[in-house]
């Protein structure tokens, strides 16, 4: 089975000039254009046509049609469009309800550094909504910035104090758990998905969607040596300019113990699988995760760390 392997797609003019059309013509004209763009994406990207029917076949238990991938992927590519709205304007062209705020409450009041999980839901840029409504807590996302380069210096440009909050997950592992490390000891949240390994990284297979499929063991294992409460946190896509952003306790803190370390790690990837399919049973568009997931060799190359951008391979 081939590897899932991200590519940035279009370039830097393609990408400059989808965020001009965006910005200047506005939301709605934008969202308009997404329907031939997820078109083109529809019919000649087969791979993903097939990795959403084998996914959509899984979690909603019935025949796919096509309608329901070229659904899969538009929606996708909504989420992706709203990240230049989400980082050029805020929350103001969207309603962003929070639940489970209380989950973060509790350890903000204290001044406790925090580990947010997500996974490929929905829009992890919705989690910046939690950032303007707790301005004193610094927020930071994991990210690698060399696997789209073009879309990354166009979001930096949008929005330079978020770019220079991220982590960047290329420097390696002893540069990110350091940086990790140092705002969650000056009480800040560290962001990041777990849901997508790289070529090479250490997975537990575990139960998803009723067979086996590999999960990055690594952010766990960062939990581990951080000894900071972990938070999971979904950034759910409603539809028109409707998110949710849910937060929900998942850990006072992660030890595994070096005896038991295989079966630690397994009980807790597991457990996160686990959550990661109660929500995508609740919102089975949402999930965007467009290569064959149940691989025996394992995902590609893209770190467990926020959303990418737009790029041939995950549309």
């Amino acid at each position: 089975m081939s590897h899932w392997k991200q590519r940035e797609g279009g370039g830097r003019f393609a990408i400059w000039l989808i965020r001009t059309i965006a910005l200047r013509l506005g939301r709605g004209m934008a969202r308009v254009l997404l329907y031939p763009i997820a078109l083109y994406f529809f019919l000649r990207r087969a791979d993903e046509r097939a990795a959403s029917r084998a996914y959509l076949s899984r979690v909603l238990n019935r025949p796919i049609t096509h309608y329901d991938v070229f659904r899969h992927i538009h929606m996708f590519a909504a989420t992706l469009l709203d990240r230049l709205f989400f980082l050029a304007h805020g929350e103001r062209d969207f309603v962003v309800d929070v639940e489970g705020l209380d989950a973060l409450d509790r350890w903000v009041a204290k001044g406790q550094g925090l580990l947010l999980v997500g996974s490929h839901q929905g829009s992890f840029e919705a989690l910046r909504a939690v950032g303007a409504r707790r301005p004193d807590v610094r927020l930071r996302v994991v990210l690698d910035k060399q696997k789209t380069p073009a879309l990354t210096a166009v979001l930096e440009a949008l929005a330079p104090d978020v770019g220079a909050a991220v982590i960047d997950a290329s420097r390696g592992g002893a540069s990110v758990a350091l940086a990790m490390a140092e705002t969650a000891e000056q009480g800040g949240m560290v962001a990041l998905l777990a849901d997508r390994g790289h070529r090479n990284e250490a997975t537990c297979r575990v139960p998803f969607l009723g067979q086996p499929a590999p999960f990055p063991a690594g952010p766990w294992l960062l939990a581990s040596a951080l000894k900071i409460p972990v938070v999971l946190c979904m950034g759910i896509y409603l539809g028109g300019n409707r998110y949710r952003l849910i937060f929900e306790a998942f850990s006072d803190g992660i030890d595994i113990p070096r005896a038991e370390r295989a079966a630690a790690l397994e009980s807790l990837v597991a457990r996160y699988a686990a959550r990661v399919e109660h929500y995508a049973r609740l919102y089975p568009f949402n999930w965007f995760n467009f290569y064959d997931f149940w691989q025996e060799t394992g995902p590609a190359d893209e770190p467990a760390a926020a959303a990418q951008l737009p790029s041939h391979s995950d549309a």
